[in-house]
């Protein structure tokens, strides 16, 4: 077999792959004989037909498909050996490329059109400039981060008179008239709360009320939609729709929740047994959550900023386009004509940044160790806990949660790609001049506005 290589400008190329006969006619008789052992032909004996008739009835697909395999092996192990650095994968050429007659010819030639990646290094100095931001800790973020601990972890407490957002048990009747209608509802532990009562004059009636005192209200004047209705009565929406009439609850409990103290013991239940003891340390340990919170922050947009500078610097390579969106249509059934326009500038974009990445980590011998994934997916499990309040969570928690997710092959290779883009930011990090700015954490989230 013979193979060309011809260079149409730097990203084009061509490869010619001739293939005469020798190339491929004792393959194709190993697989005739392949196929005599297993064909099931009425008349004869397995494995007795003979090769003539195989040939006969097989011979054309046989060589059709024998050829395909190799001028498939011959193309890559020649992109291979070459070190071609190819984009997408190769397409059949459409001007050059004569029709392939496997009926009349013996001989025969395969053109594909390549496209080819542009040659350029990376190399980074302090000329090459990236902003990064660090967001300040104000007071009125740990503030508000202790009022979340205290509320969440603070208890329910039975009272004897009702505030406005105490929890109203007792039983729930029907009136008519002014009496308890015998025909109506009837609900038993119904539970209201007097804040969710839109109107003033029905909310009134609740507050200050005691165990054992009885509250005629309206339910569809009190309340602001069919919904509350319908949770309060255990009705549906539209049977609360027809409700009009006056009801009255007899009051059997009334339920307040505190927030909890700033104490020892709120400082065990965030942080774990004796961890904490003094609320100086407590404001200092969540001082240090949101500073790590915060770093994640100001990592990924250092991230975008140092992926923009540096396409920005590439600005001059040029790629394969026509080629590429040859391709990108005959391999994405989905894709239109016109959306695939409308794209290609964003598409062109990731390819560059992916390969200056590629580069980058070549170039420092970046690499993804098994510890690398497991402790970033637990910090993705630590993260996701600490979204719902949970902090301190116990090591073999943690542990378990991680290996759960590390079950998961989409994950997995998602986490790879991950950690090794965070090392090629903190090679640029270490390459780069800093432009550093201390921001609230107002004016970094307006960053992301629009």
């Amino acid at each position: 077999m013979n193979i060309v290589k011809k260079d149409i400008d730097q990203n084009n190329a061509t490869l010619t792959l001739s293939i005469v006969k020798s190339d491929y006619a004792e393959k194709v008789e190993k697989t005739l004989r392949d196929y005599r052992k297993k064909a099931n032909i009425p008349g004869f004996r397995p494995g007795m037909v003979p090769v003539g008739l195989i040939k006969k009835m097989y011979g054309k697909a046989i060589v059709a498909e024998d050829i395909n395999k190799i001028v498939s092996e011959e193309l890559y192990a020649y992109i291979r050996e070459h070190k071609i650095n190819m984009l997408g994968e190769p397409l059949p050429n459409e001007t050059e490329q004569q029709p392939i007659d496997f009926d009349n010819s013996e001989d025969f030639e395969f053109i594909f059109d390549l496209g080819i990646a542009p040659e350029f290094e990376v190399e980074l100095s302090k000329k090459d400039k990236v902003k990064a931001y660090s967001i300040a800790v104000s007071d009125e973020m740990i503030n508000n981060q202790i009022v979340s601990y205290t509320s969440r972890y603070g208890k329910y407490v039975q009272e004897e008179t009702v505030a406005e957002k105490d929890m109203v048990k007792g039983e729930v009747l029907e009136l008519i008239d002014g009496k308890i209608n015998e025909n109506g509802h009837k609900i038993s532990d119904a539970v209201l709360t007097p804040s969710y009562i839109k109107d003033e004059a029905q909310k009134v009636k609740f507050i200050g009320a005691a165990k054992g005192d009885v509250i005629v209200f309206n339910p569809q004047t009190a309340f602001e939609n069919e919904a509350e209705i319908s949770s309060l009565l255990k009705i549906s929406k539209d049977q609360a729709k027809d409700i009009t009439s006056d009801f009255q609850i007899k009051i059997e409990g009334i339920t307040r929740y505190y927030d909890a103290e700033i104490n020892q013991e709120l400082f065990n239940k965030v942080y774990g047994e004796g961890v904490i003891t003094t609320e100086e340390e407590f404001r200092t340990k969540i001082k240090e959550g949101i500073l790590e919170t915060l770093s994640s922050d100001s990592d990924y947009k250092f991230g975008q900023d140092a992926r923009e500078m540096l396409i920005a610097k590439f600005d001059h390579l040029t790629f394969p386009d026509t080629f590429l969106k040859r391709w990108l249509l005959a391999t994405n059934d989905n894709l239109t004509k016109e959306t695939l326009e409308e794209d290609f500038p964003k598409m062109i974009a990731d390819l560059k940044w992916q390969l200056i990445k590629d580069k980058l980590a070549k170039a420092n011998d970046v690499k993804v160790e098994i510890e690398d994934v497991n402790a970033y997916a637990r910090k993705i499990a630590s993260t996701q806990f600490a979204q719902y309040g949970i902090v301190g969570m116990d090591d073999d928690i943690l542990d378990n949660y991680t290996k759960d997710m590390l079950k998961k092959e989409e994950t997995v290779k998602g986490i790879v790609e991950r950690v090794a883009e965070n090392k090629v930011f903190e090679i640029v990090k270490n390459s780069v001049k800093l432009d550093t700015k201390e921001v609230t954490i107002e004016e970094f989230n307006k960053m992301f506005e629009n």
